[in-house]
Parts: C-alpha cells; structure tokens; sequence
C-alpha cells in the first residue's frame, strides 16, 4: 500500500485544505503515515507565508521531508508555494510545486512523477482564478465540529497582508454545494459546523442577489443540524440582514470573531482597514442589543508602523470599553513585499512586546469578567474529549454555544452531544460545569454503537 506523509503550516484554512487533499489520496489507495517516525511514498508540504517567518519554516520542512527519504516524492502546496514557486523548486528534492488551486489535478501529476522523475512547477496567476475549487472534507478527525469551506481569497489588500497574492481575489462556493456538504457532513453524525474562509464574511460578494445571511437561512433549515458558527466576519460585513439571522435563528452560535487590528483611527487608515473606530463600536453595539451575552472575540496587530505610545493607549481604553470575550494578539511582523513593511516609522521590538503583554493581560481580564456573567447560568455545551487537563478522571470539556470552554463531570458517551450545562466557576481558559441533561438521549445509543 503506498503511503502519504502531510504536514501543515499556517492558517485553518490550511489544515482543512490538508484534509481535503488527504481524501484524494485515500480514493487512490493510499494510506496516512505519520510524517515524523515514518518513512513514507510521498510527503505533501502545505506551507504558509503570512510572515517571512512561515517561508523559513516551510523551507525547514521541506528539507526535513527530503532527508527522510530522498526516494520519495515530495510536493509542496499552500501560499508560499504560491507566492514563491521558484525559491520552492531551487530546492535539490523538491519534485513538485503546486500553490493554492489545481490541487484536484494532484494525483495527475503524482502518477506523472512516478512514470519519470522531472520536477514540476505547476503554479499559475492566481489572480485570474475566479472559481472556487471544490473539495470536500467528509469526515474530521476530531468528531464533534466539522469545518465547511465557504470562501476563499481576499479583495481587501490590507497593508500588511500578502494574503490575496497568495490565494487570489475573494470567490465563493456555490450554495448547493455547502448545503450539500452540510448534510452529508450531519448524516456523518456532527452537529456543529464552522463555516470557514480566507475572508468568510467576504461570501457571495460574487454572486447576484445572494449573500452570507442568505446562505445561513437556507443553512438554518438543514435538519439535524444543531449549532452554526462563523469563523470570522468583518465589521464591514455585519448589515441588518446579519444582525436579523443572528437574532432569529437559534442555530447561530452566540459567538462572533471579529477582527478590529487596531483602536485608533489613524492606525487603522494605514493599514487600510475599512471602517473607523466609531463605526467599530456601532457595530458592536448593534450585535449585543441583538444578541445579549453575545461572545465577541477579536484580533489585535501591535506595534504596526507609525503607531505612537498616545495611539497605543488610546487603543487600550478603546479595547476595554468594547468589553471583548477574548482577544488575539499578535505583533506586527514586517512582511516582504506589502507596503506596511516599507513603511517608516518601524517600532521598536521591546516596545512591542511590552505593548502585546498589555493587552494579553486586558484580554485576560475580560475573557474573565465575560465568563463570569455566566456562572449559575445553564448553556449548550457539546464536549469534544475527554478533559485534557486531568485524562481518565471522569470528566469531558467542550464548548458552549458562546464560546466558552466548559468542563464537567462525565463519561464519554457524552462526547459529541448536545448537552444543557449548568456553569458553577468561571476562570481565565476554562470554566467549570455541572451537567443538567443530555437534549438528545437517542443519539446516545447511536454512538455508542458506532465508537465501538
């Protein structure tokens, strides 16, 4: 049986577009090895550019994957692939570079390498791509959450971003075609499904008349299906029509991840971000009228060109205001070949890493205060494993509707069921719960049968 090896860099997107690729191979024959112990027929490098670091990386990886066995064939696939198909292939190995599309035409060129060894660059402008490409992920490894593909590319050339270079402008998948997947994926037995993208919000801006709120109705209608997330939406992209699904549909999650960067206007103009502050704020403002309790999670960039001590403290007292559940905060990193990265006014590392500890101990503070509306509450939680913290002591975690991470006693048949959970502690990670009733006793019986 010949075997494939698959290490993924990056994004989400990325580890789905592995899974994705992952069932190609399996229709072939294939089988999965681990890449690290075992040495196998093919090794598949999905590789990352978002940061020059993600480029060293993926060429670390790549050469890791050749000394293993020099006999196999190694492909290399993702933004990097993309961005940079010949600093990929000037490496002694390498048999081929594919970017991020055409990956359905992968076992092609696998057969074709195994017929006669001439390295392939297959890359192609991805900016003339304006379809999405269709891959299915049927099945995840982790069973409670499926991931569904919606989007992909960006129209938005934020100053810092290589993004759209590397997967092209925004595209969206055809309706039928998520709702399609979205009931096999129910019939597999999950009932979350995380609608995900490189711009997800940016979805049906290519289409007529159809848009994300469109999509989350039809959506709402698929029976079996219990929880409906978004992975990331734009502030821009949050119309009535947004706040009306949100609010009506008791399938939408009560959790948003919206990303702000910065809290001042005039950092937020440089990075080309299309909102302003105030703007920010309504948004939000709208959300939690609609959606009391609402969980909103947001990204942070700290230290971005030009951004003063003032501009930083007035983000600070912006960010605290706003009340998020959590933040994710990362420090500018300069990127070759975006604007922002020949930008003057470069801030200084320490001074960077003494603002990113500032806000992840806000974050902390307020992931805190946000849990702790919670406790004596009963929310929706749906464990995903057994509770990492202590393995084997009778007790499950998952996460609740809005995001928060619950553990609780209980056995593992509970695993990949909706549960009520009452919330007795709140903390800074995780809080902890007492279970009030499972909602649905007969898949009980199901799983069982099928874990076995």
């Amino acid at each position: 049986m010949p075997s494939v090896a698959f290490y993924t860099l990056g994004c989400k997107v990325n580890f789905y577009d592995t899974e994705a690729i992952w069932q190609l191979f399996k229709n072939e024959g294939y089988e999965q090895v681990d890449f690290e112990t075992t040495t196998a027929d093919v090794y598949l490098i999905n590789t990352c550019t978002v940061t020059n670091t993600g480029d060293k990386k993926s060429r670390q990886i790549i050469r890791r994957a050749i000394r293993r066995n020099p006999d196999a064939i190694v492909a290399v696939t993702g933004c990097y692939a993309q961005t940079s198909p010949a600093e990929i292939m000037a490496i002694e190995g390498v048999d081929l570079v594919i970017g991020t599309q055409d990956r359905d035409k992968l076992m092609d060129y696998v057969a074709q390498l195994q017929a006669e060894r001439k390295p392939v660059n297959a890359v192609r402008n991805i900016m003339k791509t304006r379809e999405f490409e269709e891959l299915d992920v049927p099945d995840f490894a982790d069973r409670t959450r499926a991931f569904l593909k919606i989007q992909e590319g960006c129209n938005n050339f934020c100053t810092f971003c290589i993004i759209p270079w590397s997967r092209g402008l925004s595209r969206s998948r055809e309706a039928e075609s998520v709702l399609n997947q979205a009931r096999q994926l129910v019939a597999a037995g999950y009932k979350e499904i995380v609608l995900t993208g490189i711009h997800t919000g940016g979805y049906g801006d290519d289409m007529e008349n159809y848009k994300l709120s469109d999509l989350l109705w039809d959506l709402d209608k698929v029976e079996g299906l219990e929880r409906i997330r978004i992975s990331s939406i734009e502030a821009s992209q949050i119309d009535a029509d947004m706040i009306d699904v949100l609010n009506r549909s008791p399938k939408m999650c009560r959790h948003l991840h919206i990303p702000l960067q910065a809290g001042d206007d005039s950092v937020l103009k440089r990075m080309r971000r299309k909102y302003t502050t105030a703007e920010f704020a309504e948004k939000i403002r709208l959300l939690h009228e609609a959606m009391p309790g609402v969980a909103i999670t947001t990204d942070v960039i700290v230290g971005f060109p030009g951004e003063t001590e003032e501009m930083f403290e007035a983000g600070y007292k912006f960010m605290e205001e706003l009340g998020f559940a959590e933040m994710h905060v990362f420090p500018y990193s300069k990127r070759t070949g975006t604007p922002a990265a020949r930008m003057e006014d470069q801030v200084d590392e320490e001074v960077k890493n003494e603002r990113v500890h500032k806000l992840i101990d806000l974050s902390e503070k307020m992931q805190l205060a946000y849990a702790q509306q919670f406790v004596g509450e009963v929310v929706d939680v749906i464990p995903e494993r057994d509770y990492k913290g202590a393995p084997g002591s009778g007790l499950v975690m998952g996460y609740s509707g809005n995001y928060l991470q619950v553990v609780f006693e209980g056995s593992e048949t509970l695993i990949g069921q909706l549960c009520r959970v009452k919330i007795t502690e709140a903390g800074v990670n995780e809080c902890k719960g007492q279970l009030v009733r499972v909602l649905d006793e007969r898949a009980v019986a199901v799983r069982g049968t099928e874990a076995s």
